[in-house]
């Protein structure tokens, strides 16, 4: 059976991903003030996050159109399979899910199936390589939906940021905590619940304690690590990248260790300097 994977903008998708054929993306845009921008290959990374830092504003992101999820529906692909943004932070999901509806009024019938991945960035990507490994294994579509909801159950999404304005201009930080935090050069570590929102695990001063900060907390969650692929992005930071990979590596021993730069849109919350950590 030939399958097909689309992954929001959202989740990053490395070279190897991009040249299999197996997977495609469909694009979010974003607006900050009057400047827009689509997350596709023109986007322009270092321009976006200068002109979200110079902005007082917070940018209004847009999910994909049921529209656009419908049309890379239909291809020849006999399965396929969505992966979206956390429905708890994007209607990314469901735009995805209507557009399963659009294409059977359009198209007719077709197995397809819609993951709300709880999760966002690498997290989206580690979801998407595990569908293509189930569809490799020769499972039916429906055990593939049965063992990737339950690895998606089982995922646990940590992050570290190096600026706390973008969670200030959306309202998720008071302006007084985000300049005390700064002054202070305090690093909160976040995560993501259950439900897909999300959640501060604990803080350092200063990156360099933070970082460790970030590599006990998620190994002091993680159990049978040895089973799962430790996935890492990073925005402008490839040098901090692989120093949480090797804290990691003094705690944990996962059975694969992946790390990808965080190039579009999910670079609005990482800003310069931010990782995130998926495992």
């Amino acid at each position: 059976m030939s399958y097909k994977i689309i992954v929001d903008s959202c989740g990053e998708l490395s070279p190897e991903m991009k040249a299999s054929g197996y997977f495609a993306t469909a694009s979010l845009s974003i607006d900050v003030d009057d400047y827009h921008v689509i997350d596709d290959e023109t986007f322009n990374q270092k321009e976006f996050l200068e002109k979200v830092a110079a902005s007082p504003n917070c940018p209004k992101s847009s999910c994909p159109s049921p529209d656009t999820y419908m049309e890379k529906y239909h291809c020849d692909a006999d399965h396929v399979y969505a992966v979206t943004l956390s429905a708890e932070l994007s209607g990314s999901y469901n735009s995805a899910v209507l557009g399963v509806e659009l294409y059977k009024e359009e198209y007719g019938e077709k197995k397809i199936h819609v993951f709300n991945s709880k999760s966002a960035s690498i997290g989206e990507t580690l979801i998407a390589m595990k569908i293509a490994e189930c569809e490799d294994k020769g499972m039916t579509f429906g055990e593939v939906i049965d063992t990737v909801e339950t690895y998606i159950e089982d995922q646990h999404t940590y992050f570290l940021l190096e600026s706390l304005e973008a969670l200030r201009k959306n309202g998720r930080l008071t302006g007084l905590k985000a300049m005390v935090a700064t002054a202070l050069s305090i690093k909160p570590v976040m995560g993501a619940t259950p439900e897909g929102t999300i959640c501060q695990l604990g803080q350092a001063r200063g990156m360099k304690k933070a970082l460790v900060k970030m590599a006990d907390e998620i190994a002091a969650h993680e159990e049978h690590a040895e089973d799962k692929i430790l996935a890492i992005s990073h925005c402008n930071c490839p040098a901090r990248a692989e120093e949480l990979k090797k804290l990691l590596l003094a705690r944990l021993q996962p059975k694969n260790v992946i790390i990808l730069d965080t190039a579009g849109i999910s670079s609005l919350y990482a800003s310069d300097g931010g990782v995130i950590a998926v495992i």
